[in-house]
């Protein structure tokens, strides 16, 4: 008796069109909007020293075949990137950012859109912590994102630091 009930309850639930919640869905207002994206993405990588990340979260952002590049100079002065899933950047940075604290903010930002598919250049100062007013390196991110139009996904992350011998161009500073 108790399964006829049980089985009763599912099909009336069912037809009522009510659906259980996927457990993934407490963060979807995170990615509800482009904003909301691109902030969650800052804010999930950043906190004090010895606080842990929201890893959870962070991996919520990405699509599943999503890549994060940096890019640098090897040790004979040639460019290069390295592609990493969010797993990767994980274990690759995940404790760093913990062991030594880290901020990373967005200065400034352009942005352009064709169909579901959007481009952002972002403009990011980091810091040690929320409190320091000198942040300890600058950078460009470019991200792009699709709209599959239920969510914001980060497609890929492709960035690069500045340095002396490449300094931000005016026109991806806040003016």
């Amino acid at each position: 008796m108790k399964k006829l009930i049980l089985i009763a309850i599912v099909v009336v639930i069912g037809l009522s069109g009510v659906k259980a919640q996927d457990p993934s869905d407490k963060y979807l207002e995170k990615v509800s909007t482009m904003d909301n994206t691109l902030q969650t993405l800052y804010a999930v990588i950043s906190g004090e020293k010895g606080e842990e990340r929201n890893w959870e979260l962070f991996k919520y952002l990405f699509h599943p075949e999503a890549r994060l590049i940096p890019t640098g100079k090897n040790s004979e002065g040639l460019a290069k990137a390295r592609f990493l899933t969010p797993d990767g950047y994980i274990e690759a940075s995940g404790k760093w950012l913990v062991e030594n604290g880290f901020f990373e903010k967005e200065i400034h930002r352009t942005v352009q859109s064709f169909g579901d598919i959007t481009q952002v250049f972002s403009t990011y100062e980091s810091f040690r912590s929320e409190s320091d007013e000198t942040p300890f390196m600058r950078g460009i991110n470019s991200i792009q994102l699709l709209n599959d139009g239920n969510r914001w996904w980060v497609i890929n992350i492709y960035w690069c630091q500045e340095s002396p011998s490449n300094p931000i161009p005016g026109e991806f500073l806040p003016q």
